[in-house]
């Protein structure tokens, strides 16, 4: 993968004022973010999150996952911390896309569930893919990480492009009604680590 610096803007957010660094993947035209907060300690490991873009739960304020809770979240972290960052990568669906996204909530308010819809559709249940991240931690001079995530797939990531994961923090919020039933399906089948999460026994 061909990951390209671009440039750096300012971002004012209701937390603060971010760096936006962008990338461009010239193989695929796929554009990333990193966003970082105040002054990195190159010596120390920085608070951090890999976040795949998604247009419903960070945009469109959807209830049915819990994405955007967590981009939210995170980002107030990282604020009240005084420096961290976020790689926002353009992954929509767990790389699936937009349109198939769609399809696959059609399946699942027909009573499939988020892993079961994705393979109806042909493709794996997690089709995301983290080799974009070393050049553009490079870029931010990141090395050592506290990495916030549920998902141990982003820890391995990490760890198989030389990355040192010093800690997993727990980025457990947004549970409702709407996702329970995803959250669980997350938990069970995708191995993310919910132990404070209490699930209704009788959702799937």
């Amino acid at each position: 993968m061909s990951i390209k610096y671009i440039a750096t803007s300012q971002l004012p957010t209701p937390w603060g004022v971010f760096a936006m660094h962008g990338f461009e993947d010239t193989e695929t035209g796929k554009e990333h973010v990193a966003l970082t907060f105040g002054e990195l300690d190159t010596n120390s490991a920085i608070l951090g999150r890999i976040h795949s873009e998604c247009l419903t739960g960070d945009a469109l304020f959807s209830l049915r996952c819990d994405c955007g809770f967590q981009l939210q979240t995170a980002m107030q972290n990282i604020a009240e911390l005084g420096q961290g960052f976020i790689l926002y990568l353009r992954q929509e669906g767990r790389g699936i896309g937009l349109l198939n996204k769609i399809r696959a909530y059609e399946l699942q308010d027909a009573g499939a569930n988020t892993v079961e819809a994705n393979e109806q559709l042909g493709f794996k249940a997690d089709m995301r893919q983290y080799d974009m991240i070393k050049p553009m931690l490079a870029q931010i001079n990141v090395t050592r990480v506290r990495l916030m995530t549920n998902n141990p797939r982003k820890v391995k990531a990490m760890q198989q492009e030389g990355i040192e994961v010093v800690e997993r923090v727990p980025l457990q919020v947004g549970k409702n009604r709407y996702n329970e039933a995803y959250l669980k399906t997350k938990s069970t089948e995708l191995g993310h680590m919910m132990s404070e999460y209490h699930f209704n026994d009788e959702q799937s």
